[in-house]
């Protein structure tokens, strides 16, 4: 919207002569160039035309739009990924039955069978609320073409409006916006009303900043957890059916189960998800086959919890130790954030569907015949799965049981890596390195320091926590801090993008932000207990990247007060003041604009400096795949005699930087000799 308004701007004596000579040379990009003189010491006001041409604002431009690679799947490659997504994104919440009443019964002890009913009427409606309404109705649409989690939510909002803090961004960035409201509405007035209060409060666009940030730390906190929890639970289902086991065996074997499924994170998730499809295939339906067995054999009641008044009669006889046990209630959502943050390897469609059709009404048989059984078992609480099982199919489920835990613990860590590598792409985690583990999908990748890291981690909260129902408190810390962020960054998605109405937006804001906000409020009095580990580490995790943050923008600002002013360019002359030597000389550096300070260094120290400079900025976009073919932008940076070029070449957040350097100049060379060649024309 901007850049069609004219503007007051100062400008040198010496800028229009330069604006001119760019015009003649670069037709096919527009007539309006940004100079590269913001140092010139003499300036006056003037009225400018429209903008429309400015370097640094086209290089964030990406025309040709990445789509998402499931697009233009048919059917029976469709009924393939959906069957994957079973392995990858659907075992985190698919093994909640393991332990969900186990830690809501052991702080709100049966006294009766209707505590039963009134527990599971709990558990059945927030898995409706939180999996199947929040996240698969509402928050897999707020997605980056294709791509998920708490950084994707960021790039979306920085894409139609001016707040983003990130590094690597010069004021001119600030011209134009790819805020795209068409139909004029009261919700037109609302959403440029909001976008205009976001870009002009710099305490606004830090706070949005700050919530991206504790998002994303909590959910590498959450695949730290979610390893610890699904093993940990299963493993103990041993004690059922072997009597004499102790637990500090039960951690022992934890522990190798752990070492194994991290050390086979490295084989991808296409392919573990293939593999994994099958086996939580078999799990979903053993969840569901137990489900019928229990509700035809004990008591099928239970079906009553679907009515809510349960609920608040569970509440009225239990109020306190009801309160108490909604952390271990929300455990039967946990995953649910995997959905969406693991969106990049699925389309929507297939993860809706695998959710809708199989998930879910697995989870709802299964926990309907965990609480048939427990209505004539009160005792059995403790393990409450592995208790319902008939004792006949004892040995065969703990054995899928424990292969769908070692599978389920991976959607959290693939997750993390997504997380980390969206925050380092934009500046606010340290560069580590990333391996592509998929030749056909971008998002696939496996990062060895974060996988050994959490596995170390990992390990440690076995050996020191060994109770599940406080590896449950850390859980559901862990989960609510990522649900709560996700929730206010979609809030504005709505306001801003989705341009919804007033009412709708208020709905969905107020409903789950208060009914996670409930949870948030049970689970905070378990802190004492060892939820605050997983506090400090968050909160660790969050300090780290906001300092990164910071010295990423402060190292750029640097470079930026530090360039060479365009006027002793001119003085030098096309020589540079040196000999001009056969040869193109690639200068990298930060800058999208000016000419870094090191430039001065290599013109007054080294004898000769070659015939052609280019200088190369990488430069990230807040869109997630940039083209090959518009990886690279030119423009000349100063009088065509002098030779000098400024190379853009931009990458998306979800780019994954796998070339050698011979092919990225060879690239690079490429893109530059067809710019010489439009130029010319």
């Amino acid at each position: 919207m901007d850049s069609l308004e004219s503007r007051w701007v100062f400008r040198g004596k010496d800028e229009s002569k330069i604006e001119d000579e760019e015009d003649n040379t670069d037709v096919s990009y527009g007539a309006g160039v940004d100079s590269e003189d913001e140092d010139s010491p003499v300036q006056c006001l003037i009225r400018t035309e429209p903008l429309v041409d400015s370097f640094d604002v086209e290089a964030l431009e990406v025309h040709g739009a990445h789509r998402s690679d499931y697009e233009d799947f048919g059917i029976g490659r469709r009924i393939i990924h959906a069957f994957q997504t079973l392995g990858v994104v659907f075992g985190d919440v698919g093994t909640s039955p393991l332990y969900t009443f186990s830690v809501m019964f052991s702080k709100a002890l049966i006294n009766g069978d209707e505590d039963v009913i009134g527990a599971l009427s709990l558990v059945l409606y927030t898995l409706l609320v939180i999996p199947l309404v929040k996240y698969v109705l509402i928050v897999l649409w707020a997605n980056d073409d294709g791509e998920g989690g708490t950084f994707a939510l960021y790039s979306l909002i920085c894409q139609h409006a001016k707040v983003s803090l990130l590094p690597n961004q010069v004021p001119s960035n600030t011209r134009i916006s790819g805020f795209m409201l068409k139909v004029t509405s009261l919700e037109l007035e609302r959403s440029l009303k909001i976008k205009e209060r976001l870009e002009t409060s710099l305490t606004l666009k830090k706070l949005l900043l700050m919530l991206v940030l504790a998002g994303t730390s909590m959910v590498i906190a959450d695949g730290i957890v979610t390893p610890a929890m699904s093993v940990m639970s299963v493993v103990g289902g041993l004690k059922v059916g072997v009597g004499a086991i102790e637990q500090n065996e039960v951690v022992m074997i934890s522990v190798a189960f752990l070492v194994i499924l991290f050390s086979v994170q490295k084989f991808g998730k296409s392919q573990v998800g293939l593999a994994a499809g099958p086996a939580l295939f078999i799990w979903f339906c053993s969840l569901a086959g137990i489900g019928i067995y229990n509700l035809v054999k004990h008591d099928a009641r239970v079906l009553r919890a679907f009515n809510l008044v349960h609920i608040y009669l569970y509440f009225k006889r239990n109020s306190v130790n009801v309160w108490y046990a909604l952390g271990g209630c929300l455990l039967c959502a946990t995953g649910s954030e995997a959905m969406f943050a693991d969106l990049c390897y699925f389309s929507v469609r297939s993860i809706q569907l695998t959710f809708v059709f199989l998930v879910l009404p697995c989870l709802l048989l299964g926990y309907l015949g965990q609480a048939a059984y427990l209505i004539g078992n009160h005792n059995g609480a403790e393990h409450a799965f592995f208790s319902s099982i008939p004792s006949g199919a004892f040995q065969p489920v703990l054995l899928i049981a424990n292969i769908a835990a070692l599978i389920a613990s991976r959607a959290m860590t693939t997750a993390t890596f997504l997380c980390i590598k969206q925050s380092s792409a934009l500046g606010c985690f340290p560069r580590l390195k990333i391996i592509h583990t998929s030749k056909r999908f971008m998002g696939q990748i496996y990062i060895p320091v974060i996988n050994w890291f959490l596995l170390g981690v990992c390990l440690v909260m076995v050996c020191s926590i060994s109770s599940i129902n406080e590896i449950g408190n850390v859980y559901g810390i862990a989960e609510l801090g990522v649900m709560m962020m996700t929730t206010i960054l979609v809030t504005i998605v709505m306001l801003l993008i989705w341009q919804m109405h007033i009412i709708i937006v208020l709905s969905f804001v107020i409903f789950f932000l208060g009914f996670e906000s409930t949870f948030f409020s049970s689970i905070l009095w378990s802190v004492p207990d060892g939820s605050w580990i997983i506090l400090v580490f968050g909160v660790i995790m969050f300090v780290i990247m906001w300092i990164w943050n910071y010295g990423s923008k402060l190292k750029y600002e640097t470079e930026v007060t530090q360039k060479l002013p365009m006027d002793l360019m001119r003085e030098l002359g096309c020589n540079l003041g040196t000999i001009r030597a056969p040869g193109i000389g690639l200068l990298y550096n930060e800058l999208a604009k000016g000419v870094p300070a090191i430039f001065g260094q290599f013109i007054t120290t080294l004898p000769a400096i070659h015939s052609m400079i280019i200088f190369v900025c990488v430069k990230y976009v807040p869109v997630p795949v940039v083209p090959q073919n518009e990886r690279f932008y030119f423009r000349r940076l100063c009088p065509k005699s002098y030779h000098i070029f400024r190379c853009i070449a931009r990458y998306g957040y979800k780019d994954v930087r796998k070339e050698n350097h011979q092919v990225f100049e060879q690239l690079l060379i490429d893109s530059l000799e067809k710019y010489i060649r439009r130029e010319a024309q």
